[in-house]
């Protein structure tokens, strides 16, 4: 069994209730011997004095604990894309469906993960690049989503979008969301999408505002690729967005490859809830 050594820390920084956590648990971690690994901006918050870069943390990790909400966890899956190191997400707000663990539950799941005992979800991951004039632009890895959609003022978008090279549709929209299953309760639920459970592996297309309304969300195989090409000719801003965090403006002709990625996100589950109870509770089932 390997033992674990190094544990990194991310926190809402801004987040004076995330601050105070983060600075119990490298205290915490040191007095057990353990050694807490932590970003600049962190470390110059609570005046701790060993600060490494974001590259060295995801070097040495072996276990990594983000203190804050959904999108701080998401953004800390990019950065361990490719790296089999369990993400233990504390919730400090609302129930999360990714930070799933409470504040009361931190140290309880913490002592099970640095005995080699964590419950763990492996989530798909989907790798997305960027192709413009033959160039592949950007790649990047995302654990929720890609989106496609025009800027506030913008017109309908034309998107031509393939599978496996088969042509599936020109989507005439507000744009196009392509979602993991993970991310399948986020965007793509308020566009009207289906539901999946995590452990499922797939890949969900759902229209936004399609001008078509017999368009409607598509649930793919898993080796799907699926490209999403801009046939639109305009002048009006639309943009890419991964998981909600990195966008990049797109231009007539620019296409986008989606397809599974190589590596999962391995989340350390709660064991006082299930996903139901997970849904039930964000999304307020059964109450009247």
């Amino acid at each position: 069994m390997h033992v674990i050594q190094n544990v990194a820390i991310f926190a809402k920084v801004h987040d004076p209730r995330c601050l105070g956590i983060a600075g119990d648990l490298i205290a915490w971690l040191e007095e057990r011997g353990y050694t807490p690994l932590a970003e600049a901006e962190l470390t110059r918050q609570l005046g701790y004095p060993k600060a490494l870069t974001e590259d060295e943390i995801r070097e040495q990790a072996e276990l990594v604990v983000v203190l804050g909400g959904d999108g701080t966890l998401i953004s800390v899956a990019r950065l361990f894309s490719g790296k089999d190191v369990p993400i233990v997400g504390i919730n400090l707000g609302s129930l999360g469906f990714l930070t799933e663990i409470t504040v009361e539950e931190l140290y309880t799941r913490l002592e099970k993960c640095l005995e080699g005992n964590p419950r763990v979800s492996d989530r798909m991951m989907l790798e997305v690049t960027l192709h413009r004039e033959g160039e592949d632009i950007e790649k990047c890895t995302v654990l929720n989503d890609v989106v496609i959609n025009k800027g506030a003022l913008a017109r309908i978008v034309d998107l031509e979008t393939k599978v496996n090279r088969h042509f599936l549709t020109t989507y005439k929209a507000d744009g196009l969301i392509v979602s993991t299953p993970t991310g399948s309760t986020g965007y793509n639920l308020s566009a009207g999408g289906p539901i999946i459970h995590p452990q499922m592996s797939c890949i969900v297309i759902t229209p936004i505002c399609p001008h078509t309304l017999t368009n409607r969300p598509i649930v793919l195989p898993d080796e799907s690729i699926i490209s999403i090409t801009v046939t639109s000719s305009f002048d009006d801003k639309v943009y890419l967005t991964l998981d909600g965090q990195v966008g990049y403006k797109l231009k007539q002709g620019d296409s986008i490859e989606v397809r599974k990625g190589l590596k999962t996100t391995a989340l350390v589950m709660s064991r006082s809830r299930d996903y139901f109870e997970i849904l039930r509770t964000k999304l307020k089932w059964g109450e009247r």
